[in-house]
Order: structure tokens, then C-alpha cells, then sequence
């Protein structure tokens, strides 16, 4: 029950920062992307707090004998293969084309706006296209 409620709250805490910092506006996203046109660099300083919060988290978890969960393992971050790069690249296209990653989608779901409605859809579609065929799998 404890886990449940710290990554309810957890979740809750991350959509309102990825609202906030209008990570759920696809528009911005796709103008910090225009590099060559239009550029806004604002969310630059989303990524980069981002990545600070998450180095110190990640410092503070390899210090503790155990996270949340007896399971919990940071996996090896040096590994890279045509998954991940294959992977990599449908997420950069599809974030691209549309202005949503996962987590900014699922967030903007609460705008009720067919938009996030279809990206969130089409996103449990492919994770179910991917059970599908096991051989593609690490």
C-alpha cells in the first residue's frame, strides 16, 4: 500500500511539473525542437533541471541498501544495441512529428483533448504490437 501511494504521489508530482513547465503543449515542444526556425529554447531549462534532480537521485539510490522495492536495479547503462537505438529513433520521430513523449501525453490526457486521446491510444497499441512478437524482445 505504501509503494502504491508514494508512486501515486510520485506520478501526480510529474505531471504537474511536466504541466507547468508546458511540456504537455505540443506546440512548444515542436518550437524547442524548429532548431533551425523558430527556435525556443525554453525547455532547455526543463531538460537541464531535469537532469540535475535526476543525477542527485540517482547518487542518493546507489547509496541505499535498498529503493522502494526489493527488485529495484539500475540496469547497465553501457549497453547499447539495435534495440535501443531502433527504439531511440521511433521515440525521437514519433515526439517529432506530434510534440508528445509518453509521459507529457498521459499528463495532457487531463486537458480532454482528442489529440492526447489518440497519441496515448496509438502509444498502448504499439506496446501491445510488441507482446505480440516475443522474438523482438532482449
Amino acid at each position: 500500500m505504501k509503494t502504491n501511494v508514494i508512486a501515486l504521489l510520485s506520478g501526480t508530482l510529474f505531471g504537474l511539473g511536466l504541466a507547468i513547465s508546458h511540456m504537455i503543449n505540443p506546440a512548444k515542444v515542436l518550437a524547442f525542437l524548429d532548431v533551425a526556425g523558430h527556435w525556443d529554447p525554453s525547455l532547455a531549462l526543463v531538460m537541464g533541471s531535469a537532469l540535475a534532480v535526476m543525477t542527485l537521485a540517482w547518487r542518493w539510490q546507489r547509496r541505499q541498501p535498498a529503493a522502494l522495492t526489493k527488485d529495484f536495479r539500475l540496469k547497465d547503462l553501457n549497453h547499447i544495441d539495435a534495440s535501443l537505438v531502433t527504439g531511440a529513433a521511433l521515440f525521437g520521430i514519433g515526439w517529432g512529428l506530434v510534440g508528445y513523449c509518453p509521459g507529457p501525453a498521459i499528463s495532457a490526457l487531463a486537458l480532454l483533448s482528442m489529440k492526447p486521446l489518440i497519441f496515448v491510444a496509438a502509444m498502448i497499441a504499439g506496446m501491445a504490437i510488441f507482446q505480440v512478437f516475443p522474438a523482438s524482445k532482449n
